[in-house]
Order: C-alpha cells, then sequence, then structure tokens
C-alpha cells in the first residue's frame, strides 16, 4: 500500500477490491519472527515518513494524506499485533517478544506526533473543496497532532517522547501482572459446592485428596458468586478474586498514575483526566463528573429500595446480619429473584450450550444485517482451540475475524475485542479477533453451558467486532470504528446485548442440551421481569467503578494512597460494600486501558437505550429494515463525529428518558 506513479494509493483508489492478507505475526512460531516483523515494519513506516516530508511542490491528497493513511495503517498493525499476542499466546518468549514489539512501535508512534516536520505538511494541506469525510479525517489528524504536544517546545517534546515511554512500559507492567495472577482456592468436597449447578459440579471432581480446586477464572468464578450456598466459599473466591495483581501492582499503578499526571501537566492540563476527556464526546473531567452525579442520582431511591430487599433475604439465612457483604450481592440478588419472581437462573444453563450460544449469535446477526459467516480452516492460528471466519454479504467478503475464547494459562483473563487490521475501502479489509474465557467443550465433562451474564458478555464483544468490521468501508483509516469517540465505542456492544433478552431472538438458538426444546417462553418472562431487579443497584456498583477512575486521575499523585481512595470511593456508594483487605484497584485493568473514563460505560449505555428505542418500535428486534439504518449509520458510519450518526438515526440528539425508564423499570 504505497503511493503509485499517479500519486494515488495503489490498490486503493486505482483498485476495486479491497485485499484480505492474514498478518504473518499471528502465527509466528518463535520470538525472533515477531521481531522480524516489528523490525520491518518500523523501517516501512519511517520511509514511509520520509517521503510525505520530502515531497515536493504543493500539498496534496496524493502526496500527504494517502500516504499518511498507509502509515497509519501499518503502524496500527505494529502497536495492536504485538499486543495482541501478549495477550494471548501460550509461548512466553513470544508474549516477551510481543511486549518489546509493542513497546517499540508505542515509541515510534509517540516520535510521529511530535513531529512538526509532519505537522506541517498537514498544516499546508487545503482540504476545504474536499468531501466531508475527508475534512473531518485531517481535523482529527491536526486535532491530535496538538493533543500530543507538537507545538510545545523542543524541551517539552523530549519530556513527552520520555515520558510516554514509560507509560507504555509501566501499562504493560500492570497489564502482565494482573493476566498472570489467576489464582484459586481449594474445597472439601462436593458438599462444598452445595447449590452449585449440576454441571458445575460434574466439571470440578475432588483430586486425589478429595479436594476441589477452584480458581478466579470466569467459568468458575461467576458461578460461585452467583450459586454457592456456603458464605465461606463465596468469601474465600471473593478475597482472591479482588487481590489479584496485589501487592505487585500497588507500586505500578502509583508509577503508571504518577507519569501520567506528569504528562498531562507538561501538556498544559490540569489532570490526565482533563487531558484524557478533551477529545471525548464528553469535553472535559467535570462534564464526566456531573454525568456520573446525575446517573446516580437517578438510580439512587431505586438502588436503596434494591438493597433492602436484598438484606431483608439476607436476614432470613441470618437474622442478626446488619448488612450486606460484597460477596453477599450477586448471591442474594439471585435468591431475591427467586423468591420474588420465581425465577432461579441456573434453570437457564441448559440452555446455553457453548457451540449453540455461538451458533445462534451468527444466525441472529446474520439475519438482521444480511450477512454470513464461513469458517476458514487452511490458516495457522496460535492455539488450537482459535476459530477463524470470514464475513460475507452475498459473495463479497467484508472482512475476518478470530474467536479466541476460552481460558488457559498465562492468557487475558477477561472478555476484549481487538481491532487488528483496520479496513479501508479498496485497499485491505478489516480483521478483528475477541479473546474471552468461556466454558471450553473439550475440557468440559459434559456440556459446556454457559451463565446467562456469560451470553451477554459473548453478544456484547460481537458487538464490539461487527462495528470493526463494517467500519472497513471508509475512505481513511482515521475515521473507522478506532477513531471514534471513546465515549461512544460501547453503544454498539450494549445494543447487541438487547438481543439475547427478547423471547422470539432466545427461542431461535436457546435449545435444551438433552431435550433440544427451546428455552419456555415463560422462563424468558420471568427473567426479563427478575432482571429489572437489582438494575439500579449494578448501575451503582459501575458508577462506583467510574468514580474511582476520576479519582485516581484527577488528583496530584504525589500523597495518593490508592487503597484509601479506593476505601473513599466506596463510601461514596455506601450501599456497595468495599471488602476489608483486599485491593480491587491491582485488578482493575481499565485503570491502564480506559484510564480517567471508565464513565465511558454507562455514557454509551444511556446512548444505546436511546438507540434501541427505534427497534422496539418496529414489533420485531428480528425486523431487518431497521438493522440496515443502523448497519449504514452507526456501525458502518464512522466518518462523523458520533452526534451526528445519533441525530441521523433518531432524527434528533440523544435523551436521557429511555434510560432512566430503564433504570426505574419495575419487575
Amino acid at each position: 500500500m504505497v503511493p503509485g506513479p499517479d500519486g494515488t494509493r495503489s490498490g486503493t483508489l486505482a483498485a476495486p477490491t479491497a485485499k484480505l492478507t492474514q498478518p504473518r505475526i499471528l502465527f509466528a512460531k518463535t520470538p525472533e519472527e515477531v521481531r522480524s516483523f516489528s523490525g520491518r515494519g518500523l523501517a516501512k513506516v519511517r520511509a514511509l515518513r520520509d517521503a510525505i516530508v520530502r515531497a515536493e511542490g504543493p500539498r496534496t491528497l496524493g502526496n500527504t494524506l494517502e500516504p499518511y493513511d498507509d502509515l497509519s495503517l501499518r503502524l496500527h498493525e505494529l502497536q495492536a499485533l504485538p499486543k495482541f499476542l501478549s495477550d494471548v499466546h501460550p509461548d512466553s518468549g513470544i508474549r516477551e517478544a510481543g511486549d518489546v514489539a509493542y513497546q517499540a512501535a508505542d515509541r515510534l508512534a509517540t516520535e510521529l506526533s511530535l513531529d512538526r516536520e509532519l505537522y506541517e505538511t498537514f498544516a499546508a494541506l487545503d482540504v476545504s473543496s474536499e468531501d466531508e469525510a475527508t475534512r473531518y479525517a485531517v481535523a482529527k489528524i491536526l486535532r491530535d497532532f496538538r493533543l500530543a504536544g507538537v507545538d510545545r517546545d523542543e524541551a517539552t517534546r523530549a519530556k513527552v517522547r520520555a515520558l510516554r515511554d514509560e507509560i507504555t512500559t509501566i501499562g504493560q507492567e500492570f497489564d502482565r501482572i494482573i493476566r498472570e495472577d489467576v489464582r484459586s482456592i481449594e474445597v472439601d468436597g462436593p458438599e462444598a459446592l452445595e447449590g452449585l449447578p449440576e454441571d458445575f459440579v460434574r466439571g470440578h471432581p475432588p483430586g486425589h485428596d478429595g479436594r476441589i480446586t477452584i480458581t478466579t477464572n470466569y467459568p468458575d468464578s461467576i458461578p460461585v458468586f452467583r450459586y454457592a450456598r456456603r458464605d465461606g466459599v463465596r468469601k474465600a473466591l471473593m478475597a482472591e478474586y479482588l487481590n489479584r495483581g496485589h501487592p505487585k501492582n500497588l507500586d505500578v499503578l502509583a508509577r503508571l498514575v504518577a507519569k501520567r499526571h506528569e504528562l498531562a501537566r507538561a501538556l498544559g492540563y490540569e489532570s490526565w483526566a482533563e487531558y484524557a476527556t478533551a477529545d471525548k464526546m464528553v469535553g472535559t473531567a467535570r462534564a464526566a463528573s456531573e454525568f456520573v452525579e446525575k446517573v446516580a442520582r437517578t438510580a439512587e431511591d431505586r438502588a436503596r429500595v434494591d438493597y433492602e430487599k436484598i438484606l431483608a433475604r439476607k436476614r432470613q439465612d441470618d437474622p442478626r446480619a446488619e448488612r450486606l457483604e460484597r460477596w453477599d450481592l450477586n448471591y442474594y440478588t439471585e435468591l431475591v429473584r427467586a423468591d420474588s419472581y420465581a425465577f432461579d437462573a441456573k434453570r437457564l444453563r441448559p440452555y446455553f450450550e457453548f457451540g449453540r450460544v455461538r451458533d445462534g449469535l451468527f444466525e441472529i446477526t446474520g439475519r438482521l444485517f444480511g450477512v454470513r459467516y464461513l469458517r476458514v480452516t487452511d490458516v495457522r492460528v496460535w492455539h488450537p482451540s482459535v476459530e477463524v471466519y470470514d464475513l460475507f454479504q452475498g459473495r463479497r467478503r467484508l472482512g475476518r475475524f478470530y474467536l479466541d475464547l476460552h481460558p488457559r494459562k498465562d492468557k487475558y483473563g477477561h472478555a476484549a475485542a481487538v481491532p487488528l487490521v483496520l479496513g479501508v475501502r479498496g485497499a485491505q479489509l478489516p480483521q478483528a479477533a475477541l479473546m474471552c474465557n468461556f466454558p471450553d467443550p473439550r475440557a468440559w465433562d459434559g456440556p459446556a453451558l454457559m451463565d446467562f451474564a456469560e451470553v451477554e458478555t459473548f453478544f456484547h464483544e460481537f458487538g464490539h467486532l461487527l462495528h470493526v468490521l463494517f467500519s472497513g468501508g471508509v475512505r481513511w483509516a482515521k475515521n473507522s470504528a478506532e477513531g471514534i469517540e471513546w465515549d461512544f465505542i460501547e453503544a454498539p456492544s450494549q445494543m447487541l446485548e438487547e438481543w439475547v433478552r427478547d423471547p422470539e431472538v432466545l427461542r431461535t438458538f436457546a435449545l435444551h442440551h438433552d431435550t433440544r426444546e427451546p428455552v419456555p417462553t415463560n422462563l424468558i418472562g420471568q427473567m426479563r421481569r427478575a432482571e429489572a431487579f437489582g438494575r439500579a443497584y449494578e448501575v451503582q456498583r459501575q458508577l462506583l467503578y467510574a468514580t474511582l477512575s476520576l479519582m485516581y486521575y484527577t488528583r496530584d499523585p504525589g500523597a495518593l494512597d490508592t487503597t484509601a481512595v479506593l476505601e473513599e470511593a466506596h463510601a461514596r456508594f455506601p450501599l456497595i460494600p468495599h471488602f476489608e483487605g483486599t485491593h480491587f484497584q491491582c485488578s482493575f485493568g481499565h485503570l491502564n486501558g480506559y484510564s480517567a473514563i471508565y464513565y465511558t460505560y454507562m455514557w454509551s449505555l444511556v446512548i444505546a437505550k436511546d438507540l434501541f428505542g427505534r427497534f422496539k418500535a418496529r414489533g420485531s428486534l428480528l425486523d431487518p429494515t431497521e438493522a440496515a439504518r443502523y448497519r449504514t449509520i452507526i456501525l458502518g458510519g464512522s466518518e462523523r463525529p458520533a452526534a451526528d450518526l445519533i441525530r441521523e438515526f433518531l432524527g434528533r440528539d440523544v435523551a436521557f428518558d429511555a434510560f432512566a425508564r430503564w433504570l426505574r423499570e419495575a419487575g
């Protein structure tokens, strides 16, 4: 993808069909292959930079924006692919090489963002007569140069370069410690698993000593926190879960926060939170805090009602109970749902066998968006459990994705969608990956059944993946889904969660693993009514995390005690009890990736609830008409600001009303 002799990008404007080439680094067998990929790629990016700066004559799309777009695509892959390998590859040497390669790419990205000569080429580029998408891309490029500090003096730019390099290294250390710290507890035999689903008990046979090991990985921790009747089992696992990364990450987090604060000050911002929100929809850290407070006020009364119901249920087991503990929340919420709404979440598990959920997700999104998925088996991957699929519309291939969905040693422990290759019209097709930790059919004794929360997570992350793939038809890389405002990015994923709560949708794939009967409609109705209970309370938990991220990144880090701040955040949301002696901040990975802007989950949810109203008005969530509009405007329309996309789809600006109604909805 280099400029052609006529100044157009070879394979982009001159060729009608975009190409799909699997990045070789994804099936690297040795660290040397990763290092080679990195070295060659960095050299090519530098060559493209030099060609742009040295181009003679007036600045044009052909000698400035098009080669810069190629540079951006290559640089994205140099960052995304090694980082991905460091999160998922089973070989420690390749993971370490991925970390080093990512650091090198990130250093180059910082160097380019502070490159005065490169910046001046764009300052001299006149795009006033170009189309809207081109003007938008160039405006964002210039904005990002300035946010990086390109217009600062040389001493400041040198300081920024050094700080960004340090922040990358510290952030990698923070993530690695979390990733590698999978903890476990041992319990005395199957009787300690009382209350847990039968498939869970079968999947956890006693060892030679009669004891059973339970890990902090999601397939273990989610069912234990929801269903284990033994208070001591829930408490012991919760203690390990909330202490992952401790004590090592206490110092690492303190250094991460301090360096980001120093960087923000060097760039003229009062705090890292102010800097991090400058290019978001919300605009400022103060506006983010005000938004969190608005949601908290809206949720508070209903959350207190939920709390009292949960506490009353606990008192049936312990009449002397005066408060809820952290390990009580999920368990007693489920019991209230069972008592008050005749709903036991365990009754849903037999209907959510992993393979059927995956296939059902494909079928539903295929019907909605007019696409199909084709399994690809002739490519090498980094682990035998990984599946590869191509996305087609008719005979036209739209992109490729990789599913790495089951836990293993030293793998990323949460759930995420990763844009690996950005799509650009006529140049290259997008490629993305999901890394999740769902029950593995190969390792489970019997069917690999999922909890409903895991099914929601699968749909959520797949919403991210579709956003990446459907935005692959943009003209400029800067306008891909990866370049849209970060506090909008969760809205498409939260939207897709809605489809797993609909009876018409669920009955297409939620079949009992023994009888093959579809999930009963009345059970879905019970689930929907029960789900409304605890909703405001769960929002309080999300607001706690959003507040915590803002508090860490708005304060002077010189005297910052991250554990004391954690306790202070809990005090602001007293309905969410702090587990004394635990250190959640050490495993809160979003404090690195999202840093100060965890509020974006709730901000995007407000948007998603408003967008979803259009689908509800159609009467059927499987109606392809509204889905086609949604795919075109929202998922494929990243060439404009997010507020413009929302306005076109809804016919108005986003409103808070739909979210408030959802929050207060009775069971």
